[in-house]
């Protein structure tokens, strides 16, 4: 497919960005400058919602603001990276699952329900700086476990009782041998069929019962530098073996890193760069942006992700995805520009069909504001009836 740059002109709702034959409807929502967000239904009433650090944007259009709760602040960042959507209280609605850099601990807010009012948050557990949380099931039972990315590295599981309902509390495993830090990764890397756990140094080996933390195995077997979180454990080549997608979360540099054997048996690992023009790769996903029944490399670049310190925190910003074949990595661009009237993707941003049109969207929160791209498919099947090349 043709690299087709998208043209971003205006920062108003209904602008159209043309991302190779795909056509991106983008809108700005509110004033939000966290850098964390998600999509569910907050109030129960049958339609998504965009929820973004200490507000909720009503959908389905999503001009009705709530707020949840106050959001500490510390210069230019908010205490806030991420925004997963889980009922941990068990009442049928769904809470927040957060944490940051500074408050240093894990919190949940509390959904008010049907009473409405002020969102209470419940702080689990001081576990370090919060690089970031991510959400894996690590044990197989459906429920996602939370995994802080610290070192050392803790995860917490939601307690059930004995009829499945969440409790509103969580249990602490910490596991101290190998690991933490910036960049954090879930899969199976030596195929056994266990989730292992990654990281910018190496790779901890899941035991049978993941919850025997004594039992996980370090194995140092390369160097990412300050890696993206998440780290991908994917089968890029199709080989069989999984293979890591990581990006540069504070330089330039996405690549991935191909998984061989040698004849000895020693697990060896190949670097092919994918795209080293734009730097803090911060947040990266898997989805099938265009409908082709093949997942992409959807991502963006973090706006100012150390304020001014990061090569490249001055770049036009971008969101993009990659078609990636069996390792042909192929950019595809569906925003760039200045800060100004373009978007990255922030630390966690969102991607599911909003609106329900078969096409699945993106929600990209950052220092530069709050966007929404709705996919509109296909150019000649998108309601605009543009030619390619018009802006």
């Amino acid at each position: 497919m043709r690299i087709v740059l998208c043209f971003s002109i205006l920062m108003i709702a209904g602008v159209p960005c043309y991302a190779g034959s795909l056509v991106f409807e983008r809108e700005r929502i509110g004033d939000s400058t966290f850098e964390a967000a998600s999509v569910f239904d907050v109030n129960n009433d049958g339609k998504l919602d965009i929820v973004s650090g200490g507000f909720w944007y009503e959908g389905p259009d999503f001009q009705k603001c709530h707020k949840i709760c106050d959001v500490a602040r510390i210069g230019d960042y908010y205490d806030d990276f991420s925004d997963y959507p889980m009922d941990v209280n068990g009442d049928g609605y769904l809470d927040i699952v957060t944490g940051g850099y500074w408050g240093l601990k894990l919190r949940w807010v509390q959904n008010p329900g049907s009473s409405g009012g002020a969102w209470k948050v419940h702080e689990v557990a001081e576990v370090g700086p919060i690089e970031r949380n991510t959400f894996y099931d690590i044990d197989g039972d459906g429920v996602v476990e939370v995994f802080c990315t610290t070192s050392p590295v803790h995860f917490f599981r939601l307690v059930r009782d004995e009829n499945g309902r969440a409790t509103g509390k969580f249990e602490q495993y910490t596991i101290t041998t190998g690991g933490g830090g910036h960049g954090f990764g879930c899969g199976d890397i030596n195929g056994d069929k266990r989730p292992d756990l990654v990281f910018s140094q190496g790779w901890l080996e899941a035991p049978e019962n993941p919850y025997e933390v004594e039992k996980w195995q370090w194995h140092a077997e390369w160097d990412l530098g300050v890696a993206s979180v998440p780290i991908l454990v994917y089968d890029v080549n199709r080989d069989g073996a999984n293979d890591l997608i990581v990006g540069q979360a504070h330089d330039y540099g996405l690549a991935w890193y191909e998984q061989q054997r040698q004849s000895s048996g020693e697990r060896i690992w190949i670097k092919h760069s994918i795209d080293d023009t734009w730097s803090q790769v911060h947040d990266l996903q898997l989805h099938d942006i265009d409908n082709d029944g093949e997942l992409e490399l959807v991502t963006g670049k973090r706006y100012r992700a150390h304020n001014e310190h990061d090569p490249g925190s001055f770049d036009p910003l971008g969101v993009y995805y990659y078609e990636m074949g069996t390792g042909e990595f192929k950019r595809v661009t569906i925003d760039y520009g200045p800060p100004e009237r373009a978007s990255g993707v922030g630390i966690y941003f969102w991607v599911c069909d909003l609106d329900h049109n078969g096409w699945k969207d993106i929600v990209a929160p950052g220092k530069e504001g709050l966007y929404l791209f709705r996919n509109q498919g296909f150019l000649s099947d998108c309601k605009f009836g543009y030619s390619r090349g018009a802006p």
